[in-house]
């Protein structure tokens, strides 16, 4: 039987309407999930079929994760204040016609502008299906919900780069973005009939629209200008410039605003500050390796689309089966461990890559280096999320959670625009398998620098979070592009649960 609230309907998980909650919040999420992880398979086909070069198939990537990174925060506080549900809904449509878009792009231009669109539905579904979960459901219910959206979530993120290496065998690579059109006719209508509207009243105050778009454009400049770098162009030095002075605006501007997109206060935890500079260590270095790898296993070791897809499935399918596990040690031991450990292992996952050349083996030269990767993986990502969540009160636990998200992908973007440049990749590397593999085994020891250095930097900074400190309720961790968003939550203590129904979040 599903109760009004306070603060808006209080559906029950085992009511149908609840199941259907659940359904459209994971189906809603998955579509911007797996965008993530099935472009990079399709890339070496897209390139060749649009007659492009490297900087495409880098904008390729990174005309998604600019405008997804800057303004993940703001899609949030959209919700929060005009109503979860209705941009939920406006986000999925946004992502579905950004996805036709770049399904049916003629030229590279047009898919780069696309794949931009698409990034700012990704902005506004992405927290927005997480938040439905909390402004829909009974408290008694919403950790176990947020459980199995985390769990069905991580299963879409094992599988996504399969089902992309498919579709480009298959029907082609416009179909990984056609795909999610008919996911997006499906969402919209069960999310109008079956989920209810809810607001935060407490919301107030201005939207941060001029940090959002310095944060943006200051991103936007030192991207094009990393890229673009080979040209050696004034237009590439004055981009640099800008970038800079963009990003020195942007943390001047957040300092002066009443309510700011990133409240510097919010830095004077050194636990806070110390894992979020953790984090962009670890989700450069991953955010490089995954954008390279694909084109590796193709380009030089001569794998097909679907065997390139497939044979990434060990790193996510070990954080499915054991970061909840890995969760719990953390929680056991300290993160300090963890997040040391963990990033030398993944560095030591990408050194074994340099095995990887024409005609390897998978058995014997790829699987040993996805498996120490995934292990390294499993290690440092959940306790990463905790460590986040209990650095700061639990009535920010969302907004960190948000700042930590949009630092991996603004990570991750960098790293993709930097590290061909790094390893001295020209404009026309990924056509050929010699110079390809000989860039990649120079790009592959930055990736394994990067997480040493994000080791070093947890040993020297991160200590235990004080007892009674915020938990992540998302207990499953596969996503490779970013930490999970967790939700908001009130610095309170939660109704007790109601007889019978289960207390703590799925371990999934």
């Amino acid at each position: 039987m599903d109760d009004d609230g306070p603060s808006g309907p209080q559906v029950r998980l085992a009511s149908a309407r609840g199941r259907w909650i659940l359904f459209t919040t994971v189906l809603g999420s998955s579509m911007a999930l797996l965008d993530s992880t099935v472009v990079n398979v399709a890339l070496p086909r897209i390139g060749r079929d649009l007659g492009a070069d490297l900087a495409v198939l880098q904008w390729t990537v990174n005309a998604y994760l600019l405008t997804l990174a800057g303004l993940i925060l703001v899609g949030g506080a959209l919700g929060d204040r005009y109503g979860r549900r209705r941009i939920f809904v406006l986000g999925v449509t946004w992502f579905a016609l950004g996805s036709l878009l770049c399904g049916i792009a003629p030229d590279a231009g047009v898919l780069i502008a696309s794949r931009a669109l698409q990034g700012i539905g990704g902005a506004l579904l992405t927290p927005g299906s997480l938040a439905l979960i909390q402004g829909s459901l009974h408290p008694a219910d919403r950790a176990r919900a947020v459980g199995l959206w985390s769990g069905f979530g991580g299963v879409g993120a094992a599988v996504g780069p399969f089902v992309g290496g498919w579709l480009v065998d298959g029907p082609g690579w416009r179909w990984v973005f056609l795909l999610n059109v008919p996911l997006a006719a499906l969402c919209v209508p069960v999310a109008l009939r079956h989920v209810p509207e809810s607001k935060d009243p407490q919301a107030h105050g201005r939207f941060d629209v001029g940090g959002a778009v310095l944060g943006a454009a200051a991103l936007a400049l030192v991207t094009y200008a990393l890229i673009e770098a080979w040209s050696g162009s004034a237009l590439v030095v004055a981009a640099a410039v800008g970038g800079v002075a963009l990003a020195v605006a942007f943390v001047l501007l957040e300092r002066r605003r009443a309510d700011p997109m990133v409240p510097p206060g919010i830095f004077a935890s050194r636990q806070f500050t110390a894992v979020n500079l953790v984090t962009l260590c670890v989700y450069a270095a991953f955010g490089g390796f995954f954008f390279l790898s694909v084109l590796q296993l193709q380009v030089v070791a001569g794998y097909s689309a679907l065997a390139a897809g497939a044979a990434l499935l060990p790193t996510t399918a070990l954080m499915l089966l054991l970061s909840a596990r890995s969760g719990a040690l953390g929680e056991r031991i300290g993160p300090r461990i963890p997040l040391t450990v963990g990033p030398l292992l993944c560095a030591a996952g990408m050194l074994l890559m340099l095995r990887v050349g024409p005609g390897a083996s998978y058995v014997r030269d790829v699987l040993p280096a996805l498996l120490v990767l995934g292990a390294g993986m499993v290690t440092l990502v959940a306790p990463l999320t905790a460590t986040v969540l209990a650095s700061v009160d639990p009535g920010r636990a969302g907004l960190a959670s948000g700042i930590n998200n949009a630092a991996a992908r603004a990570a991750g973007l960098l790293a993709v625009a930097a590290l061909p440049l790094l390893a001295g990749m020209g404009p026309d590397a990924y056509r050929s398998a010699d110079g390809f593999d000989a860039a990649f085994g120079r790009a592959m020891p930055w990736c394994a620098g990067v997480l040493v250095l994000g080791a070093l930097v947890a040993w020297a900074t991160v200590r235990s979070p004080a007892p009674g400190s915020a938990r992540p309720q998302c207990r499953t961790q596969c996503a490779v592009t970013a930490p999970p968003l967790e939700a908001s939550r009130a610095p309170e203590r939660p109704e007790p649960p109601a007889a019978g129904s289960p207390a703590t979040g799925s371990p999934a």
